[in-house]
């Protein structure tokens, strides 16, 4: 009786063993992954993009196909709009391979998890100026870049998003009486903003927060 019980905790034991190797064993390859993630990336369903791809970048590391799929899951997050997981894996991506030539493309794509989280003038400015940061950079290295001249002209949004908050704080200086502190940041809008149109309402400003500073 106790060598039957013997045997049959053996056959417990080893069926264990087994059961356990097989769940940890990739049952699709490379090829089925890629394929995998890339259909549910068109058809929309990021989430599963993004669960093919790290598979693939888990199972198969090595593989031709694990750049592609680094660059696929930082795309996929982007498009949940969960940008700091996208912006962790561009910057990821281009640690990783920096002389990539999809590196213009991760710079831009960075830029935008920035840009697209621009706000009203009254609320931060964070997201205008990292764009800003990134779009430039882009130009400043990449210039001949197809994505340089779309760089160029989000600079502009994030121009006028950051002048326009500098007119906020400044008319709002104005209003509650603070006069020096408005004519600093009137001054300031237009040394760094020459060219927008908040500094020509910020050159009048600047004569009357003066008037009023030499008057108190």
């Amino acid at each position: 009786m106790k060598k039957l019980f013997l045997l049959f905790a053996i056959i417990l034991l080893l069926s264990g063993c087994a059961l356990f190797e097989s769940s940890n064993e990739m049952e699709k390859s490379v090829e089925e992954l890629v394929s995998e993630g890339s259909s549910a990336f068109i058809s929309g369903n990021y989430k599963a993009s993004i669960k093919a791809y790290m598979d693939l970048k888990d199972w198969y590391p090595f593989s031709k196909y694990a750049i592609l799929a680094e660059l696929k899951i930082a795309d996929a997050h982007y498009h949940l709009k969960e940008y700091d997981e996208a912006i962790l894996a561009y910057e990821a991506f281009e640690k990783l391979h920096p002389k990539n030539d999809a590196i213009p493309y991760i710079i831009y794509s960075t830029g935008l998890c920035w840009f697209d989280q621009l706000d009203t003038v009254d609320r931060d400015q964070t997201p205008a100026k990292n764009s800003m940061a990134q779009f430039k950079r882009l130009i400043d290295q990449y210039p001949e870049s197809e994505f340089a001249q779309k760089a160029k002209e989000k600079i502009q949004n994030c121009l006028e998003n950051l002048s326009g908050h500098e007119l906020y704080v400044a008319n709002f200086y104005y209003k509650t009486k603070k006069y020096k502190s408005a004519l600093k940041r009137y001054e300031s809008l237009v040394a760094n903003y020459p060219n927008s149109k908040e500094s020509k309402e910020a050159l009048n400003k600047i004569l009357e927060c003066q008037a009023l500073v030499n008057k108190n």
